[in-house]
């Protein structure tokens, strides 16, 4: 997988990746060189006393050390544009892939890994490739190139080379086949820690509430040393690695020197070959070395690469039509025999719902917790597809809407409103990026939200947290109410969309909506029976099925569920 995901997210680099490959070549043939002018300077020129030798080939040296940290300096820019390019590009084509996922996928690999493959698995690729590319080129050559300059001084040395390069080899291919394991393991855990911090984060409220923050910090701890075992075990596998090169690399130098001095004082081999055989073993085992700091990242970021191919490689169970329809009615939502069972699940969640809502009515859905509200929402802008059955948007299947088209006709107000960083205008705008400043307070005075607004620092101006943790429940829910009314759609979802709003300010919303949705289809999800009494159809929903369709007077006569519904909430009204 991570030879594939190379090829797929490399081949826009190809130009600057061959000049790499060049200059790494002239480079390390440079580097090869020097060992060979230093033996001629000890042996020509130091053992003769010719000065002039010396200093010619010093200044041979000196320029052949010049075009060596040239090509080295050009290669590592190269190689870094390469590398940074390749990572940009990765994140972006998951970002994009992300974007196309439903609900399904998202809640298969969990945000906290998502954002994970899409950060830290990317940046692992991304350094290999940065290494690969500042070294891949230069350890074999080399490697190569060191072993045949070392036989041209002396081939007496040579069962030297012999020796040392297979047990390094050897020892470090022991090691990494362990690593790759540890490593697939240890991005595991990373997932975890994100996710146990990113619930701990965001519900830190709930945490307090309950005074689990001993429990929690011990859950996060807990994931925390796992991840730092994990990391443990992993650095002293590499650690090893460094000491059994040096080790190798000081007793071949060690015994080169041995040997070599007494093949000296036999006459069979003079100084300088045998300073400059010293060097090229030297090369060969810093090749070596170079090599395996290749091969230590290979495994990370083999296991990164496929777990990112994996989430390239899973396609959305939401797709887009090759041939979109046109809308062909009014605005409207039609369901028809609708059937939606999540994988895996036991029972299907919505069960044979039929319904019409029509442009200029409001069609409220009622039901007890689980009974599939939020689910049947969703299938309307197709965040989940229907299992059997279909959803109808102005009168075609949203199957064969053009997506940009569908979610361009409908208003969403999500169970769970979030809100961006940013400003409370930049959130607004998310419905409509060209509505000016009339428009945006106009919505904010239709969703009740214009007091509070007006009274923050900066007014639209004023900054909103992540999630819009800096307002109250209730002013997010008005938030996101407005940022729907900017958008002027021709379908307004409402998911329990005012159940943060106490009586008197959801009364007043619902009158402020009516002139404003006059034309439009409005379906709104409701726990609240004051919410809904005065809509024109409520469809009552008991395990997933329909239990009864009417209006409110209607349902209290022929719909025992929602009778029940209507007396629990009024004696609990009576009861407080």
């Amino acid at each position: 997988m991570l030879i594939g995901l190379l090829r797929r997210h490399l081949h826009p680099y190809a130009q600057p990746l061959l000049a790499v490959v060049v200059l790494q070549f002239v480079g390390t043939m440079a580097s090869l060189y020097l060992p060979r002018l230093n033996a001629d300077i000890i042996d020509r020129g130091i053992a003769r006393g010719d000065t002039d030798l010396i200093v010619r080939l010093g200044g041979w040296m000196l320029l052949v050390s010049a075009v060596q940290v040239v090509c080295a300096i050009v290669a590592v820019r190269y190689s870094a544009l390469a590398a940074m390019g390749f990572g940009r590009d990765v994140r972006a084509a998951v970002f994009r892939h992300v974007t196309r996922f439903s609900a399904r996928e998202v809640a298969r690999f969990g945000a906290p890994s998502l954002i994970t493959r899409n950060t830290n698995d990317v940046q692992q690729v991304q350094m290999l490739v940065l290494v690969a590319g500042s070294m891949l080129v230069t350890a074999p050559i080399m490697s190569v190139g060191g072993l045949v300059m070392a036989l041209r001084e002396d081939v007496g040395l040579s069962w030297l080379v012999v020796v040392s390069i297979p047990a390094v080899a050897v020892a470090i291919s022991l090691i990494t086949r362990r690593l790759v394991p540890l490593f697939r393991r240890q991005q595991t855990r990373i997932d975890v820690v994100n996710r146990v911090l990113r619930e701990q984060i965001s519900g830190i409220r709930v945490v307090r509430a309950f005074v689990r923050e001993p429990y929690e910090t011990e859950r996060f701890a807990a994931a925390n040393a796992d991840l730092t075992d994990t990391a443990l075990r992993a650095g002293r596998l590499l650690a090893t690695i460094y000491p059994v090169i040096l080790l190798v690399l000081n007793v071949s130098s060690v015994a080169v020197l041995w040997f070599g001095a007494l093949r000296v004082e036999a006459g069979q081999i003079q100084v300088g070959a045998l300073t400059a055989f010293v060097a090229y073993l030297t090369q060969m085992l810093m090749a070596v070395m170079m090599a395996t700091l290749i091969l230590m990242m290979v495994p990370r970021a083999a296991a990164c690469a496929e777990r990112i191919t994996e989430v390239l490689d899973t396609e959305p169970s939401v797709v887009p039509p090759r041939e979109p329809v046109a809308p062909t009615g009014p605005a409207g939502v039609e369901l028809r025999a609708v059937r939606f069972q999540y994988p895996g699940a036991a029972a299907p969640v919505l069960r044979d719902v039929s319904f019409r809502v029509t442009a200029g009515t409001t069609t409220a859905i009622v039901g007890s917790t689980g009974a599939g509200k939020t689910t049947l929402l969703s299938l309307i802008p197709r965040l989940v597809d229907v299992t059997a059955g279909s959803v109808l948007v102005d009168g075609v299947d949203v199957r064969d809407l053009d997506p940009e088209t569908l979610w361009g006709r409908i208003g969403l107000v999500p169970q769970r409103p979030y809100l961006f960083t940013g400003t409370v205008a930049s959130n607004l705008r998310y419905g409509n990026p060209d509505a000016d400043d009339e428009e945006l307070w106009a919505a904010l005075e239709i969703a009740q939200a214009r007091e509070f607004v007006a009274a923050m620092p900066g007014g639209l101006d004023a900054e909103i947290a992540q999630g819009g943790t800096n307002v109250s429940g209730g002013q997010r829910q008005r938030l996101a109410i407005a940022r729907a009314l900017v958008r002027r759609p021709g379908i307004y979802l409402f998911d329990d969309s005012f159940s943060a709003l106490d009586l008197g300010t959801d009364a007043r919303l619902r009158a402020a909506l009516r002139p404003v949705t006059r034309d439009a289809a409005v379906l709104v999800v409701a726990q609240r029976v004051s919410t809904v009494v005065d809509a024109d159809q409520i469809v009552v929903l008991e395990d997933g099925a329909v239990v009864g369709i009417g209006r409110h007077a209607d349902l209290l006569d022929t719909c025992p569920t929602y009778a029940e519904i209507v007396s629990s909430q009024q004696t609990a009204g009576a009861s407080a």
